[in-house]
């Protein structure tokens, strides 16, 4: 065949999509833009009559306008130019078309929006309308502004004394206001939580519905550009019209395209890599709060400070929405909550997705974890005290260990706890257990070895003894160690058949017992279902007995209780009594103890 009728053919077929593989098919929802240099557009975003419906997330639809810019249209018909979309850090850089954003403020409602501002500081403000003014322009409006008169904007808490607003008129408050729009600065940042696209964006792929059903999103490759290798092979097959050619040249672009993918994919993973490292929890106003929560409407728990509802940030997202009391304390919890949890991030400490502090309203807002706390399957009076195999305790007890050693150890500054219980251990759908409420927390430099407290803090029962009194030693990072020694006695407690023939057995000491019958070689009469279970049972309680020692020094850090929890069992040796010889009562934490080993420095609490 005549290698020009080979040429022609390869045209036809080109022009037609006849024969081409299924990457060179046309892309229904293939990316497109409003003009050349303007924003890709692509899931979770649609164009408005170039794409159809179900390309897009519902609430992303854009718009090319006259000029091909780029319009968002948000809800009271506030329209925005999108000037770019980060698709990995999940944000949109908006402009004003009249280049005033204030002017749109009346208007801007985002809760039933998918968008929320990316600015942190948002304020309420008071606006005002002067005649004549000779003070301070630093809050002056000037595209609201006009021959005559000035807008100004004050915040709500701006002393109004220190102002003279005698030829002025106050027209209409705007609430929950970003400081960037205020300062009249050009571009706003929009972010959105979902569809969360961002790790296939990270991973160079992109992001569609996963079914036609449209339930759920999944990741696939990207497609190759169509029209674009079409028009190059039907260039190339009439200009040379050789077979060999065209394959040169697909080879050869093949070749480009996969060098410039996998340097587009490395900065795409590096930008998103820096994104998740700045990443903060989201502010949410009150409002947001009760939608969350669908009005307070399903409550999960209430304790001293404050109420836990469940709450629903998208069909497949749940949370937990603590309130806390406003007549509790000056906010300390508050502010330790937010300013501990928000520098965390390890598998086993519950996330904190955001908090609210709008006016005297306060709440905080984590990951909803459905099988509640620890305390729950531990102790008989909450519910099934033999629901959790003696394998699943000690995953447990690991997990607790290694969340509790992060804490100590992972962080830029040691954080202690202080309130180390069962109630506080929460557990996930695989009961990998979560260290919550932060409340009591204390921060101090690794460097240093005690912190110095003017009160107690914790609850009754897994309270360190030198928490209590100086005469133990000083108050550190070893006292959470004793609070989890506490906990650890209390798994395996949960499991311990009485002893009928000891009268009054709720006078029973557990820990006190537990050392004895091991001290004396008996063997713990505990329910055992399968073989093995002994032997966890027994390294679980040694390990408890060493963390619960009187003396802070006497105790083992973290670290080396999770490398005794991670060994075998019959390694492990036992400590000595923390408790009184057998016939004299027991040591309570008011009895002076023996002398430390070693002195511990005392230092100041981190602010």
């Amino acid at each position: 065949m005549d290698l020009s009728v080979v040429g022609l053919l390869m045209l036809v077929l080109v022009g037609h999509g006849v024969g081409l593989p299924d990457q060179l098919l046309p892309d229904r929802c293939q990316e497109v833009r409003c003009k050349k240099d303007g924003p890709a557009i692509r899931f979770p975003f649609s164009l408005k009559e170039k794409q159809p419906d179900d390309c897009g997330y519902p609430g992303f639809e854009l718009s090319c306008t006259d000029r091909t810019e780029t319009l968002l249209q948000l809800p009271n018909s506030v329209k925005l130019y999108v000037n770019k979309i980060d698709y990995t850090s999940q944000l949109i850089f908006a402009a004003d078309p009249d280049k005033c954003f204030p002017k749109q403020l009346r208007n801007f409602n985002l809760s039933t929006s998918p968008f929320k501002f990316r600015d942190m500081q948002q304020d309420d403000y008071a606006i005002f309308n002067c005649t004549s003014w000779k003070g301070d322009t630093y809050q002056k409006l000037a595209c609201l502004s006009g021959p005559g008169y000035d807008i100004f904007a004050y915040r709500s808490d701006y002393l109004i004394s220190y102002t003279d607003l005698t030829s002025c008129t106050k027209i209409y408050n705007l609430s929950s206001v970003p400081m960037e729009i205020m300062m009249e600065e050009k571009i706003l940042r929009l972010n959105w939580s979902m569809p969360a696209c961002r790790l296939c964006e990270a991973q160079g792929k992109f992001c569609r519905w996963k079914t036609s059903a449209r339930l759920d999103t999944e990741c696939y490759d990207k497609p190759k550009s169509n029209e674009g290798i079409r028009i190059k092979i039907a260039a190339a097959v009439a200009t040379v019209g050789s077979v060999l050619l065209l394959l040169v040249f697909f080879a050869a672009y093949r070749v480009y395209s996969s060098d410039k993918a996998a340097k587009e994919n490395q900065k795409r993973i590096e930008n998103f890599l820096a994104d998740y490292k700045a990443f903060k929890p989201t502010r949410y106003t009150y409002a947001d709060i009760k939608r969350i929560t669908n009005e307070f409407k399903d409550k999960l728990g209430q304790g001293a400070y404050g109420t836990v509802f469940k709450g629903q940030l998208s069909d497949e997202i749940f949370v937990a929405v603590k309130i806390l009391n406003n007549s509790t304390g000056n906010g300390e919890e508050f502010v330790n909550e937010v300013g501990t949890m928000g520098k965390i991030h390890h598998v086993n400490v519950i996330r904190l997705v955001g908090y609210c502090a709008d006016g005297f309203r306060r709440a905080l807002v984590y990951d909803y974890l459905s099988n509640e706390s620890l305390e729950k399957f531990i102790s008989s009076e909450h519910g099934d005290a033999s629901a959790l195999s003696w394998e699943k305790l000690q995953d447990i007890a690991l997990g607790m260990a290694k969340g509790i050693e992060y804490l100590h150890q992972g962080c830029d500054q040691r954080i202690l706890h202080f309130d180390i219980k069962p109630h506080n251990i929460l557990l996930d759908d695989n009961f990998n257990p979560k260290i919550s409420d932060f409340g009591l927390a204390k921060l101090c430099s690794k460097d240093q070895s005690a912190v110095s407290m003017t009160t107690a803090r914790g609850t009754l029962g897994y309270i360190a003894p030198e928490v209590f009194s100086r005469n133990f030693g000083n108050v550190s990072y070893k006292s959470d160690v004793y609070s989890f020694g506490m906990v650890l006695l209390e798994m395996v407690g949960g499991r311990k058949t009485i002893d009928d023939k000891i009268e009054n057995n709720n006078q029973i000491y557990f820990p006190e017992w537990v050392y004895n019958s091991l001290d004396n070689g008996e063997e713990l009469r505990i329910r055992i279902e399968k073989e093995g279970d002994a032997q966890i049972a027994k390294k679980l309680t040694i390990v408890g007995l060493w963390c619960i020692q009187w003396h802070p020094v006497d105790r083992p850090s973290m670290n080396a209780v999770v490398q005794m929890l991670e060994g075998a069992g019959d390694t492990l040796t036992m400590p000595p009594s923390p408790f009184a010889s057998a016939g004299q009562e027991r040591r309570n934490v008011n009895m002076p103890g023996r002398p430390l080993h070693q002195a511990l420095e005392v230092i100041s609490e981190a602010e």
